[in-house]
């Protein structure tokens, strides 16, 4: 049947080819991660949060503009399924999006408006959400939340835990990135901050995050005819994060910390629509909402990096979009066939039915059994708004 899929879309798969070589340039992540975040921290706290820092980034690879001409090369029109035809068209668009983004990293406003573009802004109701996790009293968590782990010891567990997957990766340790850990796509790799010590708790959350969703999203979608599945639908972070933090919950790791987190990210990126410095929003942090200074820093780091980033809202917002769909009983592992979105499965079982698609062949092992004992969660993600 594959062959016979082949044979009958010989132009899509032409097209889905000559993107796939394309968009290897577009990792936005590894570009967006500041290279002397360690020096502007240290700068930054000496003078006692006032000064804002002044980032560095990695220089451009590509030539943004004939990057750009070769994607609008592309002749959708040969692609005869309609539906087919408007997902390359919308992703083209996306791609040229991200591309704009990476163009004008650094470059303050510019990038912002770029990336508005690309993951939206929050809405009111997203920052009333936020502000509805917030208004819980914290929660006794215990020694699982102390850092006591290096990244030595973090990469032994993230290599152990990864025994249960049938697939291979590479794990490595890198100073500069904004998060604790992230996954680089187009490399299968697992990226650790280095110099940073990890709590049993974050160890879990990273992952059943990183690799018992990214990684197996990575490798799903890179085992898919289409390569569209690996490099991504279009908006694919709102669900892929929803399903990361779904992860979480469903593994037992999850907690009101945890949600506090994501609340947080929220509130920082409203901060930017509002005309909020680095400063500002460290500000609104650390002194309104009492994030402890590391924290605080962290959690502004990731929206301001790069001239003002918001896609730190979606986790959120997927967590709870994906969260309805599996209390309503739905097939979650459709949304595990690769960088796919919830608003994407009438195409996703239209490509499956046709033979350019196949089903999962990695499961996210947390989503096999709810290990979740916390009631005020589920309490809060069923009123989310």
């Amino acid at each position: 049947m594959y062959f016979k899929a082949i044979d009958k879309n010989a132009a899509l798969f032409e097209i889905d080819q000559n993107l796939d070589r394309l968009v290897h340039n577009i990792e936005l992540l590894n570009y967006l991660n500041p290279l002397n975040i360690e020096q502007e921290k240290r700068r930054f706290f000496a003078s006692k949060y006032t000064e804002n820092p002044q980032f560095k980034y990695r220089k451009i690879k590509f030539s943004p503009f004939k990057l750009q001409r070769l994607f609008f090369n592309q002749r959708l029109e040969r692609i005869e399924d309609e539906d087919i035809q408007k997902l390359y068209r919308d992703i083209i668009y996306e791609y040229s999006g991200l591309i704009e983004c990476i163009e004008t990293i650094g470059k303050g406003k510019k990038f912002y408006y770029n990336s508005l573009k690309v993951f939206g802004t929050p809405k009111e109701r997203d920052v009333e959400n936020a502000r509805f996790i917030l208004h819980f009293a914290d929660e006794e968590e215990g020694t699982k939340m102390i850092d006591l782990y290096t990244a030595n010891e973090a990469q032994a567990f993230f290599e152990d835990f990864g025994e249960r997957y049938d697939f291979e990766f590479n794990i490595k340790q890198s100073t500069n990135i904004s998060a604790a850990a992230m996954v680089l796509n187009a490399t299968n790799t697992l990226l650790l901050k280095k110099n940073t010590k990890f709590s049993e708790n974050q160890l879990k959350v990273l992952a059943n995050h990183e690799i018992g969703v990214h990684l197996v999203t990575t490798h799903n979608g890179k085992s898919q005819p289409l390569k569209i599945f690996s490099n991504g639908f279009v908006n694919n972070t709102e669900t892929q994060e929803g399903l990361a933090v779904l992860s979480e919950y469903m593994s037992g790791n999850l907690t009101l910390t945890r949600m506090k987190e994501l609340a947080h990210r929220v509130i920082a990126a409203d901060s930017l629509i509002k005309g909020y410095s680095f400063s500002d929003t460290f500000d609104l942090l650390f002194n309104q909402y009492k994030v402890n200074k590391d924290k605080a820093w962290q959690i502004t780091l990731r929206v301001h990096r790069g001239g003002g980033f918001t896609k730190d809202f979606l986790y959120l917002t997927g967590l709870k979009k994906v969260y309805d769909y599996y209390q309503k009983n739905n097939d979650l592992s459709l949304l595990l066939t690769g960088k796919v979105t919830l608003e994407s499965l009438s195409i996703i079982n239209k490509l499956l039915d046709k033979g350019l698609a196949i089903p999962s062949l990695h499961m996210t092992d947390s989503y096999f059994t709810n290990l979740n004992t916390n009631s005020k969660l589920d309490f809060i993600l069923k009123n989310l708004k």
